[in-house]
C-alpha cells in the first residue's frame, strides 16, 4: 500500500469521527478542564495578592506604629529648623560660640536660586518631583529588589521629599523601620507643603563637602560661593550641573582638599565625570538642548573654581569640637534613657548607639541647647599663647602620606605636636588644655583624642603605688637594680645597673630595671585590672596587667594626656580618682536643666599609699629626673610632685605634675612617631624641651589664678604615716652590725607595714669576719685560722640573706653595691668585689702542697696548688735542710719576703677548714751554717738560759713575719684594685637597644648633665 492510500484512509476515519460529533465532544471536555484550572490559579493569585497586600500593609503599619502623627506646625519647624543652633559657654557663662561653628551655611530663598540649578537637581535626584505625592512606588520596589538581590547597581529609591525627611526628621540608619517612617512622613509632608517649599528646604540643608578654605559647607548658596565664588542665582549650566552632582558624595566630588587647596587632575576627575552625568540627565529630561549639552560637556569647569582662601575658623576650634563631642555623648545617653534604653545596651549594640548618636547630633543642631563648660577662658587663652610663642618644640620633619581621594603618596611637613591638660583634683574639672599647635595644622586634639604610650609616667600608677598598697614595699625599701637571672629584660639608660637602691631613689631617677623587678613581684595580682581600670583608661586591656612591659609604659594602644593627668590627681586626692569632665551643665534654651555633672570619687588607694607615692614623686622634682624644673617656675616653693616619661626611641616626652589643688600634664611628640632625639642645633634635650614647655604653662596659669594653681600649703599628711629607721641593705629594722657599718636610713612608712624583723643581711666584725677563698671574699668559718681573716674585721653580705632574697645567681655580689651615694660607707663591706654567695663545701681532705718553691734575693715564691678552698700559706725556716723547721709567718699571697737571712725554707698550704698540707720541697737561700752537735747543758741554770734565749729569738721572728704579712697583704690588694678596674671595663654599659619592647628611659641623663 502506498503513502497516498494511507492518507486517504486516515482522512475517511477522521471525517467519520467528526460527523459523529466525537471530536467536538472531546474538545469541549478538555477546554472545560483547562479553563477551570486557569480560573483556579487566577482566583488563588488574587487571593494571594490581597493577602500579600494585607500582610504588607500590616507589616508597614507595625513599622510605623510608634511614629507620632505629626502636625503641620511640628513638621514645618522640623524641616525649616536649620538656624536654631546650640550655644556654647566657657566657665562663668562666658559665651564661646555655636556648636555648628565647624559647618558654614547661608540660608537662601528659592527665588534667588538659578532655574538651571533647580532643573539640574530635579533631573538628577528626582525626575518625577513635580508629579509624585512624596514617593515613587516603582522606584521603591526597584530599590527593594536591588537590595534583596544584593545588586551591585543600586539606583536608589528616595525622592527629594524623602531625602529632606531623612535629613531633618529621621536618621541615616539603614533599616526597614526607618524606611517605612520615611515613606509615611514624605507623603504627609507633601499634603502639608507646596513643592516650592519642599525644594527650598532641601536646597538649604543638603551638604556640599568643603569649600576653598577647607570648611565644611551646606546649602546651595554657601556651595555656590564656596566653590565658584558667585551667588546661586548666577550659576551657568555646567556650574549648576557640578553642584547638583556633589550631594551624592560631597567629599569625593568637592574640588578642594582638606586644607582648601585645589585637588590635582586625578582628584578633580570624579567631580567632573559626575557633572557630565548630570548634564546628560538634563538633556534627556529636555531641560537643555543637545547643543547646550555639547557646549557644557566641553566647558572647562576647572577655570571657574575659586582660589584658596584663608580659613575663617572660629577662635576656639579645639574647645568647640571637644565640647560638641562630649555633649553629643551626653545627649545620646539622655535620649536613649528617655526611650528606656540603658547605657549598657548602647555599648553592646553598635547600631543602636549609632542611631542615638545621630539623633543627639541633630538635637544639638536644632534644639538650641545651652552648654556650659568647665574651661577657664583666661587660662585657656594663655595656654594658646604659650604654644604659639614657644621656641623649643624642635624641628619639623617630613612624612609620607597617602591621599585618600587620589591614592597617591606625597611628602608633607610633620611638626612636633603638643598636648596638655590642667585639671582640678577634687572636682575633675578640666580648666584648660592644649589641643595641638594649630587647628589649621592638625584637627586632632592631642590632649583628648590621641593615644600614646606613656613611658615611665606609668611606674607610680602601675608599679610603686600598687606595691605599697599591698605591702610589698615602702619608700625606703631596697630594690635590687641588678642584671636579671638569665639575662635579657629592660635596661636603664646607658645600660648601667645601680645595685641596692631604695624605692624612693629608683622612682626619682626612673630606673627601668628596678621598676621591672618590682612589677614582676606583684604582676600576679594584675594591677591593671585591680587599680588602673578603675581610673578609666578605656584603651588599656586587663591582660596587659600580666605583661612586665606595662609598668614601663609599653602599652598596646596607650593613654591620652587628659587620662594620664587625671590619674596622677589620685595621689593628691587621698587616693580617690575623680573622672575628668568638660561639660558642667546642659540646659534647654528656656533654662531647663537636662544634665548637670556631679563628681563621683572612686577609691583607688588608701590615703597612706597616696601620700607616700606623692612624697616619692616630690623627689622627682627635688633631685630626680625633673630637678631642673623648680628653677624655671615663678613660684618655686609650690609643693609639686610629678614624673617624667620617655618611650622607645624617644618618640614621646611626658611630664605629669600634681599639687594639692591641680594636676598639669604635658606631652610632645611627632604624629608620625619619629624620634624627638633628632634635634640638630637644639640647646635642650627632648625631655628638657617638654619640661620647659610644662613650666611655661604652669607659669601662665599661675599668673591668672595663683591661689588655685600655686597653693601655699603643702599636701596634708594623713594619719597612719610614721617615720622609722631601717637597714639600707634589707629594709628591715637595723641590726647592731648594720648600724656599725653606717647603713641605717630613715624614711616614712604606712604604720600598717612598718618592719618588725631585725636585719640579718651582713656578717663581719661582731661576727666571724672575712676571708679570701680562691680569690673570693666570704665570711670566715669557725675553723678558719684567724691569721688569714682580714685585719680590721670587715663586713660582707650574709649568704643566708643572699639566698633568701634570690640574689644567689649573681657571680659577683659587688653588683649589689649602689653606684650612687655614700661609697665610703658601702665600701666597708670589704671585698664585696668578688664576693659570692656560694657556700664553701668541705672535701674532707688536706690541701696539696705548694709547687715550684724557689727563692731569689730576699723573696721566697711558689705556685698555687690545684686544691680548692685555700685561704693562705704558712712559711717555715730551718738553719739548714736537715735542721728543725719552725713557723716564721703566714700570708695570703704566693710570695713572702724573708729579710735576706740565709736558711732553708718550706711552705705549707692552709684551707678554709684549718687543714694544713704537707711541706713543700725545701729550698736553700744563701749559705746556711753547718749543723753542729748540740752539747748537753752542764747544769739547770745554763739550760734555763738557753731556753730563754730560744724564746726571745722565736718572739723576734714572730714579730718580723707579722710585719711582712701586712706588707704582703697590702701588696695583694693592689692587683685586686687593678682587677676591679678591668671588671668595670668589661661591664661597661652599652646603649640600650632601641628596638627593646620595654620602654627605655633617658630621664636621669638630665640629672647627670
Amino acid at each position: 500500500m502506498d503513502v497516498k492510500q494511507i492518507l486517504q484512509n486516515f482522512y475517511k476515519k477522521l471525517r467519520n469521527l467528526w460527523n459523529k460529533g466525537e471530536i467536538q465532544r472531546s474538545f469541549r471536555i478538555s477546554y472545560d478542564v483547562i479553563w477551570n484550572i486557569i480560573l483556579f490559579f487566577i482566583i488563588i493569585g488574587f487571593i494571594g495578592l490581597f493577602l500579600g497586600l494585607g500582610v504588607g500593609a500590616g507589616y508597614f503599619a507595625s513599622l510605623v506604629k510608634d511614629e507620632p502623627i505629626r502636625s503641620h506646625e511640628s513638621m514645618e519647624k522640623a524641616i525649616y529648623n536649620y538656624e536654631e543652633t546650640t550655644k556654647l559657654y566657657f566657665a562663668n557663662k562666658k559665651y564661646m560660640g555655636d556648636v555648628r561653628s565647624d559647618l558654614h551655611r547661608e540660608e537662601i530663598t528659592l527665588d534667588k536660586v538659578s532655574d538651571t540649578l533647580i532643573h539640574a537637581v530635579i533631573a538628577t535626584e528626582d525626575e518625577y518631583f513635580n508629579e509624585h505625592n512624596g514617593i515613587v512606588p516603582k522606584a521603591i520596589v526597584r530599590a527593594m529588589a536591588q537590595e534583596a538581590l544584593n545588586s551591585d547597581t543600586k539606583t536608589g529609591g528616595s525622592t527629594l521629599t524623602q531625602q529632606l525627611i531623612k535629613n531633618q526628621l529621621l536618621t541615616n540608619e539603614v533599616s526597614f523601620d526607618r524606611k517605612a517612617k520615611e515613606i509615611l512622613l514624605a507623603m504627609r509632608l507633601e499634603n502639608f507643603f507646596e513643592k516650592e517649599e519642599i525644594l527650598e528646604a532641601y536646597l538649604n540643608v543638603i551638604p556640599y563637602g568643603r569649600n576653598s578654605s577647607g570648611r565644611n559647607i551646606a546649602g546651595i548658596q554657601t556651595a555656590a560661593q564656596g566653590v565658584f565664588g558667585i551667588d546661586a542665582k548666577d550659576l551657568n549650566i555646567p556650574q549648576a550641573a557640578f553642584l547638583a552632582g556633589m550631594p551624592q558624595n560631597p567629599y569625593k566630588f568637592t574640588p578642594f582638599a582638606l586644607g582648601g587647596e585645589l585637588k590635582d587632575k586625578e582628584g578633580l576627575k570624579p567631580g567632573i565625570e559626575r557633572m557630565k552625568v548630570v548634564l546628560k540627565r538634563m538633556q534627556e529630561e529636555n531641560y537643555i538642548s543637545e547643543k547646550e549639552y555639547q557646549k557644557a560637556v566641553s566647558y572647562n569647569i576647572v577655570e571657574d573654581f575659586t582660589d584658596k582662601k584663608d580659613s575663617s575658623r572660629e577662635k576656639y576650634p579645639y574647645v568647640v569640637k571637644e565640647v560638641q563631642n562630649r555633649a553629643t555623648d551626653i545627649l545620646m545617653e539622655h535620649l536613649a534613657k528617655e526611650d528606656g534604653v540603658s547605657k549598657k545596651e548602647l555599648e553592646k549594640d553598635e547600631e543602636l548607639e549609632k542611631k542615638y548618636k545621630i539623633l543627639a547630633k541633630r538635637d544639638l543642631k536644632m534644639k538650641g541647647y545651652r552648654i556650659y563648660s568647665t574651661i577657664d577662658k583666661k587660662i585657656y587663652d594663655s595656654f594658646q599663647k604659650v604654644v604659639e610663642n614657644y621656641q623649643h618644640f624642635g624641628p619639623d620633619q617630613m612624612k609620607e602620606v597617602k591621599d585618600e581621594e587620589t591614592g597617591e603618596f606625597k611628602n608633607i611637613p610633620d611638626p612636633v605636636q603638643a598636648g596638655a591638660s590642667l585639671i582640678e583634683n577634687k572636682t575633675g574639672k578640666v580648666l584648660a588644655f592644649v589641643g595641638g599647635r594649630g587647628f589649621d595644622i592638625d584637627e586632632y586634639n592631642y590632649s583628648t583624642e590621641v593615644y600614646r604610650q606613656n613611658g615611665s609616667t606609668m611606674k607610680p600608677l602601675a608599679g610603686y603605688a600598687p606595691a605599697m598598697e599591698m605591702g610589698y614595699i615602702q619608700p625606703g625599701t631596697p630594690i635590687a637594680d641588678i642584671p636579671p637571672r638569665g639575662g635579657g629584660g629592660p635596661k636603664n639608660y646607658g645600660g648601667t645597673y645601680y645595685g641596692l637602691v631604695s624605692a624612693r631613689e629608683a622612682l626619682a631617677r626612673s630606673y627601668n630595671v628596678s621598676a621591672d623587678r618590682l612589677y614582676r613581684e606583684i604582676m600576679h595580682t594584675n594591677p591593671v585590672k585591680t587599680y588602673l581600670k578603675k581610673m578609666e583608661f578605656p584603651k588599656l586591656k586587663a591582660e596587659e596587667g600580666l605583661l612586665p612591659s606595662t609598668v614601663l609604659g609599653g602599652l598596646e594602644t596607650g593613654v591620652t594626656v587628659e587620662q594620664n593627668t587625671s590619674a596622677f590627681g589620685t595621689f593628691s586626692n587621698q587616693g580617690k580618682y575623680v573622672k575628668p569632665h568638660i561639660i558642667e551643665k546642659i540646659t534647654t534654651k528656656d533654662g531647663k536643666i537636662i544634665y548637670e555633672h556631679k563628681p563621683k570619687p572612686v577609691k583607688i588607694f588608701s590615703p597612706q599609699t597616696a601620700y607616700l607615692t606623692y612624697d616619692m614623686l616630690r623627689d622627682v622634682v627635688r633631685s630626680g629626673t625633673a630637678a631642673s624644673l623648680p628653677s624655671q617656675l615663678h613660684h618655686s616653693a609650690v609643693d609639686w610632685a610629678g614624673k617624667t616619661g620617655t618611650t622607645n626611641d624617644y618618640k614621646d616626652a611626658w611630664f605629669i605634675g600634681t599639687n594639692p589643688n591641680v594636676s598639669l600634664g604635658s606631652w610632645i611628640g611627632y604624629k608620625s612617631n619619629k624620634s624627638l632625639n633628632y634635634c640638630p642645633g637644639c640647646s635642650l634635650s627632648y625631655s628638657q624641651r617638654n619640661l620647659k614647655f610644662w613650666a611655661e604653662l604652669a607659669n601662665a596659669a599661675t599668673a591668672i589664678n595663683p591661689e588655685l594653681i600655686a597653693p601655699q600649703e603643702r599636701l596634708k599628711r594623713p594619719d597612719g604615716i610614721v617615720s622609722r629607721s631601717i637597714c639600707a641593705v634589707s629594709g628591715l629594722l637595723p641590726s647592731e652590725l648594720c648600724s656599725k657599718v653606717g647603713l641605717t636610713r630613715t624614711d616614712i612608712f604606712n604604720a600598717k607595714y612598718v618592719p618588725t624583723k631585725v636585719d640579718d643581711s651582713l656578717v663581719g666584725s661582731g661576727g666571724s669576719g672575712l676571708v679570701v677563698v680562691d680569690g673570693k671574699t666570704v665570711p670566715a668559718g669557725p675553723k678558719t685560722p684567724k691569721e688569714f681573716v682580714k685585719a680590721g674585721g670587715g663586713f660582707a653580705f650574709n649568704p643566708d640573706f643572699i639566698k633568701r632574697k634570690g640574689y644567689d645567681y649573681l657571680g659577683d655580689l659587688s653588683q649589689l653595691i649602689p653606684r650612687r651615694g655614700n661609697p665610703e660607707v658601702w665600701g666597708k663591706i670589704g671585698g664585696a668585689k668578688g664576693q659570692t654567695s656560694s657556700a664553701i663545701k668541705d672535701t674532707g681532705k688536706s690541701p696539696a702542697s705548694p709547687t715550684s718553691v724557689n727563692g731569689a734575693g730576699n723573696k721566697l715564691s711558689w705556685g698555687k696548688p690545684s686544691s680548692k678552698n685555700i685561704v693562705g700559706y704558712r712559711v717555715y725556716r730551718a738553719d739548714n735542710p736537715n735542721g728543725s723547721f719552725s713557723l716564721i709567718g703566714s700570708t695570703t699571697n704566693t710570695s713572702y719576703s724573708i729579710g735576706g737571712k740565709a736558711a732553708a725554707y718550706q711552705v705549707k698550704a692552709v684551707d678554709y677548714f684549718g687543714r694544713e698540707s704537707s711541706s713543700s720541697k725545701s729550698v736553700l737561700i744563701g749559705k746556711p751554717t753547718e749543723t753542729k752537735q748540740k752539747k748537753e747543758p752542764s747544769n739547770d741554770t745554763e739550760e734555763k738560759k738557753n731556753e730563754e734565749k730560744d724564746k726571745r729569738q722565736e718572739k723576734d721572728t714572730e714579730k718580723k713575719p707579722e710585719s711582712n704579712k701586712e706588707t704582703n697583704d697590702q701588696n695583694k690588694n693592689e692587683p685586686q684594685k687593678d682587677k676591679a678596674v678591668e671588671d668595670d671595663k668589661e661591664n661597661s654599659p652599652n646603649k640600650p637597644d632601641s628596638n627593646d619592647q620595654d620602654s627605655s628611659d633617658q630621664d636621669e641623663k638630665e640629672v647627670e648633665d
